[in-house]
């Protein structure tokens, strides 16, 4: 554990720091040093082409690091910021391409986390920080989830649980019609409210948008094998499974019901901002069991759960590839 000027002094030496937000834990390095941003790739065994987020203090920053910034970045930025919501804009030459992919476009936000801003002030510059976990894996919402992940050998800044608990809705104002490319805690209507009319993640020609952190199809993921099913296919498919000789864990947003299957049975909030804040808390502690399946129920088709449906897709997506690390730490 470090105190926040050990933090600033290891981000200004080109070291790394796990940094908390109110989304997740991040992996955090200067973003103005290729050198430093490297360590987060290598890190996290991250591919060079996958973007990293910019965290920066304040809205006043975006001309360091974007160009031909449209008026709706700065409207969205006065409305959301501090917050859950990351622009896509077009990059500032003098941005490192490791930090962009190589792309024409960087992502910015300033998180909404009282340590992390005062951490980005004193440090003076922006900070990248994806999620301070193995790649593909179950994102860290608490600074033990950290060090589950790496152990002591990474300085960790504890700024206590994230509050929102899922990565930031990212918005794409590259281009003339603005698109969201990563649900979140903040809804496509609350930011169609300050800038009209916006398209759904997926409405774009394929292979045209940006690419952007938590994108691909398979992340957020378990080692333990995810299934993902409908409420009413719940209890038949946890039945099927145990039935079949498989230990078996449950997240379902209702207690087991009477007379229900032996299985390990997690109740999760029934509201989605609870739901969000717990979910990889969740994750990661049912897949610590070593169980054979966990079976998750679908959260309801509504549109304040689009973030976190969005994320157990991509778990269920990426289950199922058992680190050898894991089985060590468990004794098998």
């Amino acid at each position: 554990m470090v105190d926040l000027a050990q933090a600033v002094g290891l981000l200004r030496a080109g070291e790394l720091v796990a940094i908390p937000t109110e989304t997740v834990y991040g992996l955090a390095a200067d973003a103005r040093s290729p050198q430093a941003v490297a360590k987060i790739f290598a890190a996290k065994g991250r591919p060079a082409d996958h973007p990293l987020i910019v965290h920066v203090s304040d809205m006043a920053q975006l001309p360091s690091w974007a160009v031909q910034i449209p008026d709706s970045a700065y409207a969205l930025a006065s409305s959301f910021w501090p917050g859950p919501l990351t622009l896509i804009l077009k990059r500032h030459p003098d941005v490192p391409d490791a930090v962009t992919g190589g792309q024409n476009t960087v992502g910015l936000r300033v998180p909404a986390h009282p340590l992390a801003l005062t951490l980005l002030r004193e440090f003076g510059s922006g900070i990248a920080a994806p999620s301070a976990n193995k790649f593909g894996r179950i994102s860290p919402t608490t600074a033990q989830h950290v060090r589950d992940e790496f152990g002591d050998s990474l300085p960790v800044l504890d700024g206590g649980a994230c509050a929102v608990g899922i990565e930031s809705t990212i918005v794409d104002l590259s281009r003339e019609t603005p698109a969201i490319l990563r649900p979140g805690q903040i809804s496509r209507a609350a930011i169609a409210e300050v800038i009209g009319d916006i398209m759904k993640s997926g409405s774009m020609e394929q292979g045209t948008d940006p690419r952007v952190s938590g994108s691909l199809e398979a992340h957020y993921a378990p080692g333990t094998s995810l299934q993902l099913v409908t409420p009413a296919d719940l209890a038949a498919t946890v039945q099927h499974a145990l039935a079949r000789g498989l230990r078996v864990a449950v997240l379902a947003r209702h207690t087991a019901p009477a007379g229900a299957p032996a299985a390990v049975w997690d109740c999760a909030p029934a509201a989605a901002p609870a739901y969000a804040h717990d979910l990889y808390a969740s994750l990661r502690r049912l897949d610590a069991l070593c169980c054979d399946l966990i079976v998750v129920e679908a959260p309801p088709p509504h549109a304040e759960w689009a973030g976190i449906a969005d994320r157990l897709r991509r778990a269920a997506a990426g289950s199922g590839t058992i680190l050898p690390s894991r089985f060590a730490a468990n004794g098998r």
